[in-house]
């Protein structure tokens, strides 16, 4: 695990992992006996990712922190004073650019957080140590926000992988249902939902709920998301209340 210093916000200068510029050499990864061919080969990967390199170089705990920057940038989720829930938290890389981003270490807004893996504490985030899927984790998150309504949900939930594409998808839409419905409950005016998917997106009938429920609905891919992966996020913005009119701006992009 990485230092829980609160880190800068990911940089684009020469040292960006998007930026151009003299290549690193690549690392190959000799198999041992008793590691498998497919975690050598998860290794080699982790050992030649750039996002990985840069978030050991800035200090986040791990490269999805990019991944929430880059979506930030371009849609302003998190401004200072901002309240945010953050929701599969672990190992913290969200929670990191939340907290720097909305300003809660000083006071300004607030990042709360859940995982079921405990962290080590992060500057300015509430992080709470449970199961979202249990029935008293949207009670606790709501005490922690201590009567405020959240600026923006996020979840970077995911269910351990079995590789069969069906049933990881309905297992990921197992999470992101119950995030969208807490979120319903605690969202202010105007608030933003941002949920981990498949490839494929959200399913019909909760693209639905969400098309009702907010403005503007949109499918994701960070630059951050490995090109291999089949991760995808959903986003929605402006939040008009739950069942809200449907909005002419909504939709559905693959």
């Amino acid at each position: 695990m990485y230092s829980a210093r609160m880190a800068k916000t990911p940089k684009r200068g020469k040292d960006s992992p998007s930026a151009g510029g003299q290549r690193a050499l690549k690392v190959k990864v000799r198999t041992a006996k008793r590691r498998k061919i497919s975690s050598t080969r998860w290794l080699e990967r982790q050992l030649n990712d750039p996002y990985v390199a840069a978030a050991k170089r800035e200090g986040y705990r791990s490269r999805a922190a990019f991944k929430l920057a880059e979506i930030d940038d371009q849609y302003k989720l998190l401004r200072p004073g901002a309240v945010v829930v953050d929701l599969g938290a672990a190992p913290g890389g969200w929670s990191q650019v939340a907290a720097e981003r909305v300003k809660s270490e000083n006071g300004g807004g607030a990042v709360v957080a859940m995982d079921l893996t405990d962290i080590d504490g992060l500057p300015g985030v509430n992080f709470l140590h449970g199961d979202f899927m249990e029935p008293d984790a949207p009670d606790r998150l709501i005490a922690a926000l201590g009567g405020r309504r959240a600026d923006a949900v996020l979840s970077d939930m995911a269910a351990p992988a079995t590789g069969h594409r069906k049933t990881d998808h309905l297992r990921i839409m197992g999470l992101c249902e119950p995030a969208l419905d807490f979120a319903m409950d605690v969202l202010a005016p105007d608030g933003a939902f941002l949920c981990k998917v498949l490839q494929g997106g959200a399913a019909n009938e909760l693209l639905s709920a969400m098309k009702r429920s907010f403005r503007t609905v949109r499918h994701i891919k960070p630059k951050a998301s490995r090109a291999d992966s089949a991760e995808l996020y959903v986003l929605a913005t402006g939040f008009r209340g739950k069942n809200g009119r449907a909005g002419e701006n909504a939709e559905g992009q693959g």
